[in-house]
């Protein structure tokens, strides 16, 4: 970051600051290379102008996503824009291909849930917002497409969120590659699995987080060659081992010591227990417990994570029997012996414990105790046991101590990888690095030393791969890089590491010596390094010394360095561990090497760390490393709190500061030919208006403004450090001198329009003036007229007042004459009306009795004939029951006979009804027309006397000489010749109920005549009887199945020379009844029962020509030629698909429906299932569609399920007599069934009227079946459309660049061809609509379903769009919303195009997408406040969204700003609210892909199908097994 050349007064910068870090502010005043700044915030600072950076004042008010795009690329700028995105819950930041991931310290769900996953599925890398699922995205495609290894390295400080970080990482990698593992749990879910074994032994609370890693983890996923995952490893690196023995306050030890201090009370019992206080290695610090953590809880949790990670409960027990013996043996305290130098058992207190860890560690507590107090040293002459002094007996107790965690925890590592499984085939691995960050505090010790030297070797790698990123993008884009300088800690790590010489060099050798202390090894230090100037010693410390870090200076204490290096396991521990009874603990000892059993080996920590330090370089070396740093905002854990100096030291440690450098060392500042032109195009006007490519133009600004040093490449221009500052500056003075240009005119013009308005105010109040003057002169001459005109109106009202009143009164004397008159001529004409009236009510009575009698005996005497004719028709039966070889056919046509008869007798018996019915009604109506001519009479009775009293009256008022009227003597004789009438009706009605009584009479008589009829059947009845007994071998063979024989029935008689006479034959109905009244039209009944009678007994020859062949033979024959025939296209009728119609009336017929087995069904199945196979025609798809639908809605309406009451004549095995209830069964349920012909030996008259049939399994099943096809075809044909569209889709959610002409020019000829080559995608997308809406129409699919699959591409487009918004922060912007909505209009006008009908309510799914384009559209968005969002702009769209467009938006074509400051703050107290209540926060939609309808929805929208009318395809026409097929003959 080089100091800045171009900082003149008025320029906005950034200085330092102690509290904020930095602080922008506007520099006032420069003295030499003091820069005096006035603050934002008021206050006046000074400093030196190489600490003073620019600012970016057009950087976007939401930040970039990523920050190589800065300006600026310095410190200031940097952490300005991770505090802009951070506020706006954007945490995740690309630095180039590293990911900065700042921990929100709240749970964003929607940023990892599948829909996300998805999202980033396959995408490239920056095309998206950053995250961390494109990370692990673009690790996954490297290792496949490259085959390569790669690694992911997460660092970061404690707290920082590297674990969670980790589990999205393994979470991602296994959606892309998992597949299922051991028992049904994924490896990931395995790995996760594992966490809380590990956390729980491995984590503790530390000075900046409660749950801390103080190992480092590095978790090895393997794959297979498929991009499947294998297997998976857990590597554990450098585990604080002196943790266990030496903590301090506000720290905690281990978490598996508290949760062994809070188990259930039998294990504490079991193991000897107490409070955590009352235990050495727990007591040094005052935090016992973690606020809001339960132990007890976490000590279940930890046992039940152990039993899914495979370990056994034995090997539990013996896990937590070994930590509760480290605990007991932190007990053991040690005093002087008797002895010089020696020690012993402090007191029984620490004998307890001795005897405590003896037991759980199931070894001699003598041994123990002499393992801790002695030591044997094997000399050439003789074996020298001595005793240690208490301070060294101590410092073997802790050895043993931390010897025993740390080969448990190295266990339960090994424990966990043989769970998981390893792939050995595995070729390619993606390796996920969880390594604690750089550490700095008041106090370090050893554990920082090691800490610090591990980030300064990953800190080397990091610099070597971003140096090599830097050399591949100049590279890329061919321009000369070889002068750049890299910035190595190489030094560092030789201050450290090199050997000999170096700190863990002098570190072991200090170890090595008995009498070395720690200032004696501090010493040693100084005097090696006193030279070096990545060394520094404290000036007022003895022991302390220095080390300058690539993060900053750390202050190591020497102190403990010597304790905590010592590592060698102490030949009596191991012979007494080994020694156990315990299997577990001998396992965690095996024996070692005879040579070295006999004494104790040094082994250092620091060198097994420099080891194993070494091989993680080497596995990452081995692999293409990404980055991601993650940093804590806060040391209080807390949401929203964003602390500046935190943030910048975290970015120091982490190497992202480093990364800036390296970049600036080279062209921090990238832009694009575009960008560079839409910015500093201004200040070559001429260059944009000249014919020149981007390139050139680009260099010839940068050449007129006299820069050096730069470089051009392929698509980039690359500026060096200052001088994007100083083309700023330019610019800034450009539009600058533009403004005041502006400011000139506008000044000019407020002027002008000042002086203009005073003018036209002067002209305007002479003007009023004059007027006023003419108005007054007006009102006098007004006065003067109105005066006349009111003088002319009254003497006019006065006198029309008076014509007026003698009007009146004419009118009223004339009203009263016409009233009288018109009162007389009224009452005279309703006295004629209903004379009229009763005359015409008796006529028709007279006429319908006649008529009534005349029917009566017209079906006596049909039924007469009748029952002579089936007499002498039985007596013919009974004659060829003799004959042997007729039994079958005298069967089957005593049966029609019978049937016939019945039928005849339940008409005869409904005729009956009707005609006692009929009688009922009109003696109803003859009483009711009695009573009306009653009350008429009495009216007219009434009114005679009223008459009457008036004319006496009238008589006794009226003078002597007025002459008497003849009005009374008239109205005597009409009242005289209305009794008389009256008298005579009543005669006529006694002789209609003595007519009546006669009727009854002979209904009676016909009522014994036809029991007697009865009787007779049943006789008939008794003798079929016995002639089916006779048959009873044969009755056998014809039923196999109860509706299998009524099959072959029908077939039997189809294919029978009777039958084929007969059904040439035209099918005459026995009586034609109207479905009003039921009553008979006309005389020709007679005619048509005479004609059936004569054809119901033609004679059958006695034998046929040819065999015929067996009917199941011929079932089989038909079922194929149907297969056959649907196979090919059928086409359709009128609308109606014939294949649909062809399968319905054919299986109705075949009674295919009440089978209990068939094979029918399937094969049809099988017929679509194989016509549906090429998923890609639409055509054919869409055919099927309308046929299965069709079907489906006829099959709908035809079977019920089994069980329900029966609307159709039912066949069974049974005598003879279950003919007759099936008869008036099938008469009962179908009155309009009378009018079919029985004469084809078929119960199921027409297959014109859809009836229900009670359904089989087989049936069901089939209507099952084909419901999932009718489903799989319409996702067939959404998807295929879906797949079409969506590559189109992603070219349509970002408008076209505004080409560079325009910037001058405005919209040149050119940009409006690109605008329509872009606005054409859309109308592909409509094209594509277009086509498929014309396949479906052209195969009759029905509009609903049409409706619903443009209804769900809608949503689908909706989704894709609004999501893509929301996604990707180039699509939110001003020009974005015109492109996009002039698209939207395009899918407007298809939708009206193609009417309600076929697209229905498809427009309103487009609701997101439409509100969220017309918000970023519309002008003045500040001034909006947020319920008119919310309410009127965008009542749709969720707070999360609202938030996510409002933070995105930028206006690239007017400059306009989002809405207001107050907003976004009300939309984030919304979101914490609905957060808290457990509202979803996600702000993306899901795609539905469901099957939108059922089978009731296409019952109820879809029109009945008339099938039968449906021509049969020519193929069966001529079938005589399908003549049913035929239309019938009238």
């Amino acid at each position: 970051m080089a100091a800045p050349v171009n900082i003149v007064v008025g320029s906005h910068v950034w200085v330092e600051d102690p509290v904020e870090a930095w602080i922008d502010g506007e520099v006032s005043r420069i003295n030499g290379l003091e820069v005096h700044v006035r603050t934002t915030k008021g206050k006046s600072v000074v400093a030196n102008i190489s600490k003073v950076f620019p600012q970016d004042t057009e950087a976007p008010p939401g930040g970039v996503d990523d920050m190589t795009k800065l300006s600026y690329l310095h410190e200031p700028g940097v952490l300005q824009n991770l505090a802009a995105r951070y506020e706006l819950n954007e945490i995740y930041t690309y630095t180039g291909n590293i990911l900065i991931a700042i921990n929100p310290f709240q749970r964003l769900p929607h940023l990892y849930d599948t829909h996300m996953m998805e999202q980033y599925k396959g995408a490239g890398f920056g095309e998206l917002s950053p995250h961390v699922f494109a990370i692990a995205d673009v690790a996954y495609r490297a290792m496949i497409n490259e085959g390569k290894s790669n690694s992911i390295l997460v660092s970061g400080e404690s707290g920082a969120g590297k674990t969670e970080t980790t589990k999205m990482l393994m979470r991602y990698l296994a959606h892309l590659g998992g597949r299922s593992g051991v028992e049904g749990r994924t490896v990931e879910q395995q790995v996760l699995e594992s966490n809380p074994v590990l956390e729980a032994f491995g984590n503790a609370k530390t000075v900046r987080n409660n749950n801390s890693s103080r190992f480092g983890k590095f978790v090895e996923i393997q794959f297979d060659k498929n991009g499947r995952i294998s297997g998976a490893a857990v590597r554990t690196y450098l585990l604080e081992r002196s943790r266990v023995c030496q903590i301090s306050t506000p720290e905690r030890n281990y978490h598996c010591f508290y949760l062994l201090c809070s188990a259930p009370p039998e294990e504490i019992e079991r193991y000897k227990l107490r409070n955590p206080k009352s235990f050495h290695y727990l007591n040094q610090s005052d935090c016992y417990e973690l606020d809001g953590v339960n132990d007890g809880h976490e000590y279940l949790a930890t046992r039940r994570a152990m039993d899914i990670v495979g370990i056994s409960e034995q090997e539990q027990d013996a896990i937590f029997r070994v930590v509760a013996a480290i605990l007991h043996l932190g007990n053991i305290n040690f005093a002087k012996g008797e002895e010089i130098d020696s020690s012993v058992i402090k007191d029984e207190q620490s004998r307890f414990h001795l005897n405590m860890t003896a037991e759980l560690l199931k070894c001699d507590a003598q041994s123990l105790e002499d393992a801790l107090i002695k030591r044997v040293m094997v000399t050439p002459e003789e074996i020298i046991t001595r005793t240690l002094d208490p301070v060294n007996a101590v410092g073997s107790r802790d050895a043993l101590a931390k010897t025993i965690y740390s080969r448990l925890f190295d266990w339960l590592v090994d424990t966990i990888n043989n769970s998981i499984g390893q792939d050995p085939n595995s070729k390619s691995i993606i390796g996920v690095l969880d390594i604690y960050g750089f550490e700095s505090f008041k106090s370090n010790s050893f554990e920082q030393f090691c800490i610090n030297y591990t980030n300064e070797k990953l800190q080397q790698h990091f610099n070597q791969h971003v140096f090599k990123m830097e050399q591949e993008e100049y590279t890329k884009e061919e321009i000369n890089w070889s002068y750049i300088e890299f910035v190595d800690n190489q030094d560092v790590l030789d201050l450290i590491e090199k050997k000999p010489g170096g700190i863990i060099s002098l570190l072991d050798e200090a170890c090595m010596f008995p009498k070395s202390t720690h200032e004696t090894f501090a010493q040693k230090l100084y005097q090696t390094f006193k030279s070096n100037k990545r060394f520094i010693k404290p000036k007022l410390s003895r022991t302390d010394f220095t080390i300058s870090h690539y993060a900053g200076e750390v202050n190591y204490q020497a102190n403990l360095f010597l304790d905590k290096n010592k590592d060698y396991v102490v030949a009596e521990h191991q012979a007494l561990l080994t020694a156990s009874k315990c299997p577990f603990v001998v396992s965690l000892f095996p024996p070692l090497p005879e040579e070295t059993s006999k004494s104790s080996k040094f082994s250092s920590i620091g060198s097994r760390f420099k080891l194993q330090l070494q091989s993680l370089m080497e596995t990452l070396s081995a692999t293409e490393p990404h980055y991601i740093r993650c940093v804590k905002p806060n040391n209080v854990l807390k949401p929203a709190i964003f602390e500046n100096a935190n943030i910048i030291q975290q970015l120091r440690c982490g190497g992202v500061l480093e990364a800036i450098r390296i970049s600036c060392a080279g062209y921090p500042t990238r832009r694009t030919f575009y960008e560079f032109l839409h910015r500093f195009g201004v200040l070559a006007p001429e260059v944009l208006e000249g014919n020149y490519d981007d390139k050139t133009a680009c260099i010839m600004i940068l050449d007129k403004k006299g820069l050096k040093g730069y470089q051009v490449g392929k698509t980039k221009v690359f500026l060096r450090a200052g001088q994007m500052a100083e083309l700023d500056a330019r610019r800034a003075e450009v539009l600058g001198n533009a403004a005041r240009t502006i400011q000139r005119q506008i000044r000019t013009y407020i002027a002008r329009k000042e002086f203009i308005s005073l003018r036209k105010a002067a002209i305007m109040m002479q003007s009023y003036w004059r007027g006023k003057m003419a108005c007054k002169l007006f009102e006098q001459l007004r006065r003067e007229a109105a005066a006349l005109k009111i003088q002319k109106n009254l003497r006019r009202y006065i006198s029309r007042k008076s014509y007026l009143t003698v009007r009146a009164s004419a009118i009223t004397l004339q009203t009263g004459l016409r009233a009288m008159t018109a009162r007389n001529e009224f009452r005279f004409r309703k006295q004629t009306k209903a004379a009229i009236i009763i005359q015409a009510h008796w006529l028709c009575y007279q006429a319908y009795s006649y008529y009534k009698s005349l029917q009566k005996a017209v079906i006596v005497t049909q039924c007469g004939w009748r029952c002579r004719v089936a007499r002498r028709e039985l007596r013919k039966l009974k004659m060829a029951s003799r004959e042997t070889g007729a039994l079958k056919e005298a069967k089957d046509k005593l049966e029609k006979r019978v049937e016939e008869l019945t039928w005849r007798l339940q008409l005869e018996k409904r005729l009956r009804v009707d005609l006692e019915e009929a009688k009922a009604q009109e003696t109803a109506k003859l009483q009711e027309t009695l009573h009306a001519m009653q009350l008429q009479i009495e009216e007219a009775n009434a009114m005679v006397i009223r008459e009457r009293e008036a004319a006496r009256k009238a008589i006794e008022e009226a003078p002597p000489v007025i002459k008497e009227t003849p009005v009374i003597v008239q109205d005597t004789e009409k009242v005289d010749s209305l009794t008389a009438e009256v008298e005579m009706l009543k005669a006529s009605l006694i002789a209609q109920t003595q007519s009546a009584e006669e009727a009854k009479q002979a209904s009676a008589a016909a009522q014994v005549q036809n029991e007697e009829l009865m009787r007779k059947l049943g006789d008939a009845e008794k003798k079929v009887d016995q002639l089916q007994d006779s048959m009873q071998r044969l009755e056998e063979k014809l039923s196999n199945l109860e509706s299998e024989n009524q099959v072959l029935r029908q077939q039997a008689l189809a294919i029978s020379p009777t039958a084929k006479a007969l059904s040439a034959r035209p099918k005459t109905p026995i009586l034609q009844r109207t479905p009003e009244n039921g009553n008979i039209l006309n005389g020709e009944a007679k005619k048509s029962l005479d004609s059936s009678l004569a054809l119901s007994t033609p004679r059958e020859p006695e034998s046929e020509e040819k065999p015929q062949k067996s009917l199941n033979e011929k079932q089989q024959e038909n079922q194929d030629l149907l297969i056959k025939c649907i196979s090919q296209d059928l086409g359709f009728s009128g609308g109606r698909p014939i294949a649909a119609c062809l399968i319905y009336k054919s299986l109705l017929q075949w009674r295919s429906f009440e089978v209990e087995r068939t094979s029918v069904f399937d094969r049809i199945i099988q017929t679509i299932s194989a016509a549906i196979e090429v998923h890609d025609n639409n055509d054919v798809l869409s055919y099927w569609l309308c046929n299965s639908a069709t079907l489906l809605l006829l099959l709908q309406s035809t079977l019920k399920a089994s069980g329900a009451a029966s609307l159709t004549p039912q066949r069974r095995r049974s005598t003879s007599a279950s003919l007759f209830g099936r008869m008036s069964q099938g008469l009962r349920a179908s009155p309009q069934s009378a009018g079919f012909s029985f004469l084809n030996g078929r119960v199921l008259g027409g297959l014109d009227d859809l009836r229900q049939v009670e359904a089989k399994y087989p049936a069901l099943l089939f209507k099952q079946q084909l419901t999932a096809f009718l489903e799989k075809i319409y996702g067939m044909i959404r998807d295929n459309l879906k797949k079409e569209i969506s590559p189109l889709l992603g070219l349509c959610i970002q408008a076209p660049r505004t080409s560079r002409a325009s910037l001058v020019k405005g919209r040149s000829q050119a940009n409006a061809v690109a605008q329509q080559a872009l606005i054409a995608h859309w109308r592909s997308i409509v094209k594509s609509l277009n086509n498929y809406l014309k396949i479906m129409r052209a195969n009759h699919v029905p509009p609903f379903l049409v409706r619903k699959v443009f209804t769900q591409i809608f949503s689908f487009i909706n989704v894709q769009l609004f999501n893509s918004l929301l996604l990707r922060r180039e699509c939110c912007s001003f020009s974005n919303g015109e492109f996009v909505k002039t698209g939207l209009a395009e899918l407007e006008n298809w939708c009206h195009g193609a009417t309600e009908d076929y697209a229905g309510l498809a427009w309103d799914e487009l609701k997101h997408i439409r509100q969220a384009v017309g918000f970023l559209v519309i002008h003045q968005k500040p001034k909006k406040t947020l319920k008119e969002i919310t309410n009127d702009l965008c009542p749709v769209l969720s707070i999360q969204q609202l938030y996510r467009i409002s933070t995105m938006y930028w206006d690239d074509k007017y400059g306009t700003h989002s809405v207001s400051s107050e907003v976004i703050s009300s939309m984030r107290v919304m979101m914490t609210e609905d957060s808290n209540n457990s509202v979803s926060s996600s702000f993306l939609l899901d795609d539905d892909s469901s099957i939108p309808f059922t089978v009731d929805d296409i019952s109820k929208t879809m029109q009945q199908i008339e099938v039968s009318d449906i021509d049969p395809p020519p193929l069966i026409r001529e079938n005589s097994g399908f003549s049913f097929l035929l239309p019938r003959a009238e």
